[in-house]
């Protein structure tokens, strides 16, 4: 399909429109950060060697720089996701998925599977969950014993040199109150317990 182009003309200074074909970007498909059939090759040889030494009673080989590469590359790229990407903890989230692979390559089956990008994708999206779900305990437990040291009520500006969001505050001062009112209420039925066990003596 042709294009009009617009071409400054040198005598007349008006520019005059030429019909004609204009080149066209061609979109490219981007390149995948990971090679999913050399990994797979790669997976295929290092578990074949592992279960060498294995039999013989030797020490597992360390996977290979390639291998090591590509875990780092799954993790790092899917901490760039946007449901993970604005965690201040980004980094050991990283770190734990990374170890979760290592720990977790001998158990990847090439006869089940023929894709461990896949497969190594899910060991560290689960480890980012576990770490996720690890620094919120953490926070709690800050929470709760900077709230009990609140005696001038600067809680919210400790908080906010903590780097926790009002938000995040609010949500932990939420989770204190129904801890709080949990414990009551299982105190109050130990109370009831006891008392029963009482009148039937």
């Amino acid at each position: 399909m042709s294009k009009k182009r617009i071409i400054e003309d040198e005598d007349d200074g008006i520019p005059d429109v030429v019909f004609g074909a204009v080149e066209e970007k061609v979109k490219r498909k981007p390149e995948n950060y990971v090679d999913n059939k050399k990994f797979f090759a790669e997976m295929i040889t290092w578990k074949a060697a592992a279960k060498e030494c294995r039999d013989t009673d030797d020490p597992i080989p360390p996977v290979t720089e390639y291998i090591a590469m590509c875990f780092f590359k799954i993790a790092e790229n899917l901490a760039k996701k946007p449901n993970f990407v604005n965690y201040q903890f980004k980094e050991d989230m990283i770190g734990d998925g990374i170890e979760n692979c290592l720990q977790y390559c001998e158990n990847f089956d090439p006869k089940k599977s023929n894709n461990p990008f896949s497969y190594f994708t899910q060991i560290i999206y689960y480890a980012f969950l576990r770490k996720i779900q690890k620094e919120k305990k953490q926070n709690l437990i800050k929470y709760k014993y900077l709230n009990s040291l609140d005696i001038k009520g600067d809680f919210h500006d400790i908080i906010r040199l903590m780097g926790i969001t009002e938000d995040e505050g609010e949500y932990y001062r939420k989770i204190t109150e129904e801890t709080v009112v949990k414990k009551k209420l299982i105190k109050k039925k130990k109370k009831k317990k006891t008392k029963l066990f009482e009148d039937e003596d």
